[in-house]
């Protein structure tokens, strides 16, 4: 029965991007109109996808750190729809098991492992990827996200494309990040705490920009924002590029019914860094 349903997910997801894809009027300059979702909660895989498509010597290897079971997230329509390899991390092992039984025979490119990532052990990450510059590096952990991807790119890991969760909650000017903590799990039961985690996007630009890396934008829902390396772009196309600069996440919005000053007087006293 789960296998069906499993199936029935892909089926769906697939007929979905199929379909808003067909409807899509793209304008090279501007990114939103390039979103569609299949497996992506928003519409990152429209973005990643257009973004692949413009990739010079592209390698068609993905890695993504925070993958679920595959049904939800960032790089499971490349694997359907484009025919990538990959890579998929999670440290829900349950998952993991999940993706193994039932998606793995469907897509004998990409691998599952399980790994609840922090600095003892990101390295991995590197070690188990066919590439040190995968077309896609897709990071979404809800907490320690900013220090993985920074001990990574310290690491010599060069994603063409990176695509990072970041935390609306922090506005566009704040350059912030949680406090570094190993075990740290985001408390979706507390409705003030629930919004402790993670980077705000201001500091994803700092840090990405040390390493050369270019912002394109966040998705119009306000979740991730995506950068690219410029070495494998053609300068025309990343100079053309009007991306958002900064959106309030959907979701907090709606749950929390106030824009993203309020929402951030709740968890002010909480511990942060300054990037």
């Amino acid at each position: 029965m789960e296998s069906l349903l499993y199936l029935q997910r892909i089926s769906l997801s697939l007929s979905r991007a199929a379909a808003v894809a067909a409807l899509r009027r793209i304008d090279e300059t501007n990114p939103s109109t390039w979103e569609f979702s299949a497996f992506s909660q928003n519409g990152e895989d429209g973005i990643i996808d257009y973004l692949c498509s413009k990739i010079n010597q592209p390698n068609y290897y993905f890695v993504e750190v925070g993958a679920s079971s595959g049904l939800e997230n960032n790089t499971s329509w490349l694997a359907f729809g484009r025919k990538y390899e990959g890579l998929m991390f999670e440290g829900d092992l349950e998952l993991v098991d999940k993706f193994r039984t039932y998606l793995y025979p469907l897509l004998l490119g990409v691998t599952a492992q399980q790994l609840f990532v922090n600095l003892n052990n990101a390295e991995e990450i590197i070690s188990h990827s066919l590439y040190h510059n995968p077309d896609v590096f897709s990071l979404d952990i809800d907490g320690n996200d900013y220090y993985i991807v920074k001990r990574l790119l310290e690491k010599n890991f060069r994603p063409k494309i990176v695509i990072v969760e970041y935390n609306s909650a922090y506005g566009p000017e704040q350059s912030l990040s949680i406090k570094y903590n190993e075990n740290f799990s985001i408390e979706f039961e507390s409705y003030e705490r629930y919004l402790y985690f993670g980077v705000s996007v201001t500091a994803w630009r700092k840090l990405l920009s040390e390493y050369g890396y270019k912002f394109i934008t966040v998705d119009r829902r306000g979740v991730n924002a995506i950068f690219v390396d410029p070495q494998y772009f053609e300068n025309h196309f990343l100079d053309s590029i009007y991306g958002l600069q900064y959106a309030e996440n959907f979701y907090q919005l709606q749950k929390y019914r106030t824009t993203w000053e309020k929402q951030f007087a709740f968890i002010k006293d909480m511990d942060f860094i300054n990037i």
